[in-house]
């Protein structure tokens, strides 16, 4: 009775060791992120009307010299969108031991700049997740268009920022993290929470004044005219805006 035998090849990367399960958790998470992005960016837009922006900003001490430059810089918000109908701004920093406050909506340079002017800085530790929180709760309340954070460190753990941010990218309210100096930890964890909330990370050097001017006036022009109207801006502005407009389209 004859024997038949059947043979199997392989190949070499049947031999090869299967992926740690680090590697397949790294690869499964960004994934998910990525997943997670594209869905944000799906959903339908807010209405019209006046833009409302959040401009926060980190009041601890080694923050006094940028707190002075934004103080000169924040009349950039106000004047690059009178043609698009307007911006309402609320200011909102944290600073010495615990302390945070948020103020009204004003919808002219001089309320802001006086309210800006009201505030020193004092030693502290970071409080990015209280601003998140808030951005939160304003917005459930009445849509806010966009987020600017000035900040030069973090000090916070990043998966309780990652799951706020996340949040507000599903209330369509972006994050646009501007990040002080050259810290590399900082540095990872704005960029994740610009990308999960939609919105942009650009660095910045305080010895280069005007690129945190366009910047400031970037965020403006999209909080009170939309992407479109960023584009269009961004056409005509610095490289660090045309970065910055890539991120979030």
């Amino acid at each position: 009775m004859p024997y038949y035998f059947s043979v199997s090849f392989f190949s070499r990367s049947d031999f090869q060791e299967p992926m740690s399960d680090k590697e397949l958790r790294t690869r499964s998470d960004k994934q998910a992120i990525d997943q997670f992005i594209n869905e944000v960016r799906t959903l339908p837009k807010q209405g019209g009307g006046q833009g409302r922006l959040i401009f926060a900003l980190d009041a601890t001490a080694s923050r006094e010299a940028t707190w002075d430059q934004a103080c000169h810089l924040q009349s950039e918000l106000f004047i690059a969108t009178r043609d698009l109908g307007g911006l309402a701004i609320q200011l909102c920093y944290y600073r010495g031991f615990g302390e945070f406050k948020a103020t009204g909506f004003v919808t002219e340079t001089a309320q802001l700049l006086n309210l800006m002017n009201g505030v020193s800085c004092l030693g502290g530790r970071t409080q990015i997740s209280r601003v998140l929180a808030h951005a939160v709760k304003e917005t459930r309340a009445k849509p806010v268009k966009a987020v600017v954070f000035i900040g030069d460190c973090c000090e916070e753990p990043v998966d309780e920022l990652c799951h706020t941010a996340g949040e507000l990218g599903m209330l369509r309210t972006p994050v646009f993290m501007f990040h002080e100096g050259n810290d590399a930890h900082a540095r990872a964890v704005f960029q994740q929470v610009s990308k999960l909330s939609g919105g942009a990370y650009a660095p910045f050097d305080r010895n280069s004044p005007q690129v945190l001017k366009d910047l400031m006036a970037a965020v403006a022009v999209y909080a009170s005219g939309g992407a479109k109207a960023l584009q269009d801006f961004s056409s005509r502005s610095s490289p660090e805006v045309k970065r910055l407009t890539r991120q979030i389209r």
